[in-house]
């Protein structure tokens, strides 16, 4: 696996988020192994009516206005974490949020952190994946690309999809028909929904 460096990050949002596709998030929170593959994402700016920075920074979301590669965490509708990739230049109130992963490695304990449901529902959300690798308010504003870090980005080798699956957003009511929700087209999963590895 290969880091990605600070300028990697620095792309407007819409830009870098079909990249993302097939990146690895890898999480060692609480000293536990889990590594999902990126397969959904959505795009917001300073711009965009959608975005937590278009009134401008705020505690809340400033984060969003720092450096890129940094992890935006907030919480969505009082219950759910929400996990944010931060891009572009410092002070451009970018990020990409990660909407769905392919579980890679550490499947049993996502499914334990996930409760009784069905592989294909493990992680094909944002709430649904950060409770899977363990994310929370507590990690908002870490570094993806420190030493150390509890949770990281990285590459294996595996290139975003020639033609992902382009669409508008969902769950906001603002800039609803914006084309910025990018995603794998094929999945990994047997006829009953259950994951499988990669050849």
């Amino acid at each position: 696996m290969e880091s990605l460096g600070r300028r990697w990050f620095e792309s407007d949002a819409a830009e870098l988020a079909p990249r993302l596709l097939n990146k690895l998030v890898v999480s060692s929170v609480g000293g536990v192994r889990v590594v999902g593959r990126v397969t959904e994402v959505e795009a917001y700016d300073e711009a965009d009516a959608a975005s937590h920075t278009f009134a401008g920074p705020t505690e809340r979301n400033r984060v969003m206005f720092g450096p890129a590669g940094h992890l935006y965490v907030y919480l969505s509708y009082g219950i759910h974490h929400c996990a944010n990739v931060v891009a572009g230049p410092s002070g451009s109130g970018q990020a990409v949020l990660l909407r769905g992963l392919e579980p890679v490695d550490g499947l049993d304990t996502i499914r334990v952190r996930r409760g009784r449901r069905p592989d294909r529902e493990l992680t094909d959300g944002p709430g649904k994946l950060c409770r899977a690798l363990g994310i929370d308010l507590s990690h908002n504003g870490m570094d993806l690309l420190a030493a150390g870090a509890v949770v990281t980005l990285v590459h294996d080798g595996t290139e975003p999809p020639a033609s992902p699956v382009i669409g508008p957003r969902i769950g906001i009511s603002k800039a609803v028909d914006t084309p910025w929700r990018f995603r794998v087209p094929d999945g990994r999963r047997d006829p009953r929904g259950r994951y499988v590895r990669r050849p």
